[in-house]
């Protein structure tokens, strides 16, 4: 699949795949996945080149900065003696102390990234209430969200490959594209989402005109361009989700074999689902 612009759906910032802080070359090294136990298929490593990309660069409401300072603290949550700490209490919010990690992000953003990524199966709506009453604006909320899901989604591939994760690139200057799609409102869930009857205008392409729309999909729109990335993940790791309603749709794995596995990392990844 092409991550370029004959790909419409795919972010739409006025930018090139891979930018000048670290080139396209640099990024197809960093993804070579030597001495992992398995051969990774093409599309998966121009997948994660993409995300990788992604990542680093400027989003709707964080810089390349920041965001690469979030998926340095994503991947040092798993270390974090406070995160272990919690999650060994039956109050986590009683524990308090300092994250182990870059520390580059102020206080309250780095605590949410830590929390999401160490203990996902104990987040509450108060929680989130907090979080937003603390100051961090629904929108950031979201773009953070995606940021250290998807490299979550990557760490753990490369464990299950039995190798390093992958090194994080430089991040890519710029501003913020700070919009906030029309279509996006309250109701159904912790932020405003867009359902698909409201997919118009720039969100247009944001679903890819099917029937069926996960909520684990909606509950990014209210960034669409993290959407998108969620879409090009879902892809190349599973199948499109056009095709998730398809029980005969496979891969190297029969759809049941699919469903076994997906539903096991799961569990064990503490998924709401």
């Amino acid at each position: 699949m092409s991550t370029g612009s004959s790909t419409p759906w795919l972010p739409s910032r006025a930018r090139p795949v891979y930018g000048n802080h670290g080139t396209r070359e640099e990024l197809t090294s960093a993804v070579d996945y030597d001495g992992a136990q398995a051969p990774v298929r093409e599309d998966l490593r121009e997948a994660h080149r993409f995300i990788l990309d992604h990542v680093r660069s400027p989003g709707t409401w964080w810089t390349g900065a920041e965001r690469a300072a979030m998926a340095a603290e994503a991947r040092a949550a798993v270390r974090c003696a406070l995160c272990r700490e919690r999650r060994q209490s039956l109050s986590p919010g009683a524990v308090r102390g300092r994250h182990d990690g870059p520390g580059a992000l102020p206080e309250n953003v780095v605590d949410a990234v830590h929390r999401i990524r160490s203990d996902p199966a104990r987040l509450s709506r108060s929680w989130f209430d907090g979080v937003i009453a603390g100051g961090l604006e629904v929108t950031r909320y979201v773009e953070l969200v995606s940021v250290t899901s998807v490299m979550a989604g990557l760490d753990y591939f490369a464990r299950a490959l039995g190798v390093a994760p992958l090194p994080l690139p430089a991040s890519r200057p710029g501003e913020p594209s700070r919009h906030r799609p029309a279509g996006a409102k309250e109701g159904g869930a912790w932020v405003p989402i867009i359902d698909p009857a409201d997919a118009a205008g720039p969100e247009a392409d944001l679903y890819g005109g099917g029937d069926f729309v996960p909520n684990i999909v909606r509950a990014l729109s209210l960034v669409p361009d993290e959407v998108r990335v969620l879409r090009r993940s879902t892809d190349a790791h599973y199948v499109p989700v056009a095709q998730i309603p398809d029980p005969t749709v496979r891969r190297a794995l029969a759809r049941p074999q699919m469903e076994l596995v997906a539903a096991r990392v799961s569990a064990l990844n503490q998924c709401f689902y």
